[in-house]
């Protein structure tokens, strides 16, 4: 199947970038065992990274927007815009663990209609497009089919401690780990519900989080069968800061764990 234009545009500037920051995390993992560490250097891997995709992405569609974890909101004359995160699961980079990943989002009119996820380290590029399916690589994504609560894994991830909502997050992960077969903090969003979409896990949620951690890994959700919305609302996540997402029979009751759960703790 051919891919759009659109979408060829996002893939070759994430694998530019990406050749970028696998030469990075290779620095990073001799400068691990240094007194100093690499954030600092960490941090600079994340804005070359930036700044090829910017490049990159700019050259092609001249008249578009730009919605940026570094460098912010750019405004162009387009109704399209761009919704980049050059460096998900810093983390994971900053300590040498090899999950982390790239991710690239269309937006128009403030709904997501393409985008990527790209995790150069195992190159593998998960992508969608609106009414189109979702793909990693060449193979069409579905969801997991499984319906047991008990027998899913699923995934989140876990907020710093000085976050208002962090007490009752540790409420919803005691409460999803009772009844789900066993729960995963990865440490990079993008790639948590793309692993939804294939099928890795059943379900996945979290919160404080920003529009380019999940711009595209909602859509690459919604375009293999799964449901993905705010937690404590049926609304577009995109800008909320919270978002739970699975396939049909799981996030209907993952979501009413984490309300449950939620609830439980408010009146505590």
């Amino acid at each position: 199947m051919a891919l759009s234009p659109n979408m060829n545009v996002m893939l070759r500037a994430a694998e530019k970038a990406a050749r970028s920051l696998i030469r990075d995390f290779g620095e990073v993992e001799q400068l691990q065992v240094s007194q100093k560490g690499p954030a600092d250097f960490v941090s600079a891997a994340d804005h070359r990274s930036e700044s090829i995709l910017y490049e990159e992405l700019s050259k092609a569609r001249k008249d578009w927007g730009f919605l940026m974890e570094e460098r912010g909101e750019i405004k162009g004359s387009s109704p399209y815009r761009f919704v980049i995160d050059p460096l998900d699961g810093t983390t994971n980079f900053l300590h040498g663990i090899p999950h982390w990943n790239i991710t690239i989002a269309i937006e128009e009119n403030q709904e997501i209609v393409a985008g990527i996820v790209y995790d150069p380290v195992r190159d593998e590029m998960f992508r969608a497009e609106k009414s189109a399916g979702a793909f990693l690589r060449n193979k069409r994504l579905r969801i997991s089919g499984r319906r047991d609560f008990s027998q899913s894994l699923i995934a989140t991830g876990m907020i710093a401690p000085q976050k208002p909502t962090h007490k009752n997050q540790l409420s919803q992960v005691e409460a999803v780990s009772r009844k789900a077969g066993d729960v995963r903090r990865m440490g990079a969003a993008a790639l948590d519900m793309s692993y939804v979409a294939a099928g890795r896990f059943e379900g996945f949620w979290e919160y404080n989080l920003k529009p380019w951690d999940i711009a595209a890994g909602m859509l690459i959700v919604k375009e293999a069968g799964g449901f993905v919305s705010s937690i404590h609302a049926n609304d577009n996540p995109l800008y909320n800061g919270n978002i739970v997402a699975g396939n049909g029979k799981i996030f209907d009751e993952l979501k009413r764990t984490l309300l449950s759960a939620s609830a439980e703790k408010d009146a505590a």
